[in-house]
């Protein structure tokens, strides 16, 4: 199915093998992307974050998107969210065109950036090995470190060099690195066990909970068990007050062993999605709460992130039902958050009422930036007439003024016209959901990374 995305953190973008989003969104967004280019907007980074979710299904967005990284590349403009989501986009779909794209960006200040530094760590061109290589031996600590990095995933590196500038590491580039460079490889394939004693003692470092699980994350997907060990440990013995958020995290890393292992076994390319881990992995019987679930995201903790909620309700754990109810307790939908409660209470917890109250929060919504993703929400419940009402929708989100919405619209679009839906026994189609995490992160939230 196209789609922007497959699960929070599972599976890379969707390349499209042929043209699905129609002439006229095409033309709205190239038309945004020229203007953006000539006069940067103060909703730069909205249009940022729908491209990054559309272009994946459009080669002719994904020319525009490479013309505007080539102009932003001779401009040097580095910093900008265009430049962001372009050089990630093209470097996910594996375009012909990013190797001269990064060797430019990798000879500029500071490698060009974060987003440079891990649109790298996916080209496997060898035509970057000696730029990366010189890039590691940089005295800035986070570039060698964002550099070697990249080596080792390209499978460049034996890992000791990564692991000697790990303690060098201070808290703010270990933030920056966590959210701008390993929380995109969690959507990658899983990378070589080499990155692991790095990541063990930036681990040891970290004392942000949700920031600790993404760097365990990634090294428990490259075969290293320690940070497993560590939290089953912590959830059994530990303090009594932080057993229920280290039993999460064992759960966490848990499946995303199994999720690997369970690939190999099938020698398939990409990992099985969450929904299919459920007989592997044991639901954990923590019931979450606002507090907790906030600690257990990588964003920082004033935030109030629920994106681990989420990644609880797309397993269906049974302990998570009554935050989704509290927070999808009003008539009326008003938030991105209680949108996702309801849609997660109409699909897999037996919820009905609630396909209604995403119908009404769709059709008469007062925050218009918030009527792309109703809709979005609306279609994945995967019931069949809800579904229609979404696909209609869409039509009209596709004239919006707010590109959010007309990101959302695309996708709906993109998604009803796949060829690929099945129907289950209680005539509801299933499939991968247009508003999954990443998405989400992407087109509402303006989180590029």
């Amino acid at each position: 199915m196209a789609t922007a995305c497959l699960s929070a953190y599972g599976g890379r973008p969707t390349v499209a093998r042929a043209e699905i989003i129609d002439k006229a969104t095409r033309a709205r967004f190239e038309a945004e992307l020229e203007a953006a280019l000539k006069r940067r907007p103060a909703s730069e980074t909205k249009l940022a974050g729908a491209l990054r979710a559309v272009a994946s299904l459009s080669p002719a967005l994904r020319n525009a998107v490479a013309n505007a990284a080539q102009t932003m590349v001779k401009r040097g403009s580095y910093s900008r969210e265009i430049y962001n989501a372009s050089i990630r986009t093209l470097a996910e779909a594996n375009d012909r065109r990013v190797p001269a794209l990064l060797i430019a960006a990798l000879s500029s200040h500071d490698a060009g950036g974060y987003a440079t530094l891990s649109a790298a760590s996916l080209c496997k061109d060898s035509s970057l090995a000696a730029p990366l290589a010189k890039l590691a031996a940089s005295k800035k600590a986070h570039v060698s470190f964002g550099a070697e990095t990249a080596r080792v995933c390209r499978g460049e590196s034996n890992g000791a060099h990564l692991a000697s500038l790990a303690p060098m590491i201070k808290e703010s580039h270990r933030i920056a690195l966590c959210v701008e460079l390993f929380v995109p490889l969690l959507r990658s394939a899983p990378v070589p066990i080499q990155i692991s004693p790095a990541l063990s003692v930036l681990r040891g470092a970290e004392r942000h909970l949700g920031r600790w699980l993404v760097l365990a994350e990634v090294a428990t997907r490259a075969g290293e068990l320690s940070a497993l060990e560590e939290a089953s440990s912590r959830a059994e013995q530990g303090p009594s007050s932080a057993r229920s958020a280290w039993m999460l995290v064992a759960w966490t890393l848990a499946r995303a062993r199994a999720a690997v292992a369970a690939a190999v076994s099938m020698r398939a390319s990409t990992l099985p999605r969450e929904a299919n881990l459920d007989a592997l992995v044991t639901a954990p019987s923590a019931r979450p709460t606002a507090e907790l679930v906030a600690r257990l995201s990588d964003r920082p903790s004033a935030d109030r992130d629920t994106t681990f909620l989420f990644r609880l309700a797309n397993a269906r754990v049974a302990s998570c039902k009554p935050m989704l109810e509290t927070l999808a307790k009003t008539g009326l939908l008003t938030d991105e958050i209680s949108l996702r409660a309801a849609l997660y209470l109409a699909r897999d917890y037996g919820r009905s009422d609630m396909k209604d109250a995403l119908v009404d929060s769709a059709q008469h919504t007062k925050r218009d930036e918030l009527r792309g993703f109703a809709v979005a929400a609306l279609w994945d419940t995967g019931d069949a007439n809800a579904r229609k009402i979404a696909r209609d929708m869409s039509d009209e989100l596709l004239t919006s003024r707010c590109i959010s919405n007309v990101a959302w619209g695309a996708l709906v679009r993109a998604a009803s016209t796949t060829d690929r839906l099945s129907c289950d026994t209680t005539n509801s189609i299933v499939g991968p959901m247009v508003a999954a995490e990443t998405a989400l992160r992407w087109v509402q939230w303006g989180w590029l990374e």
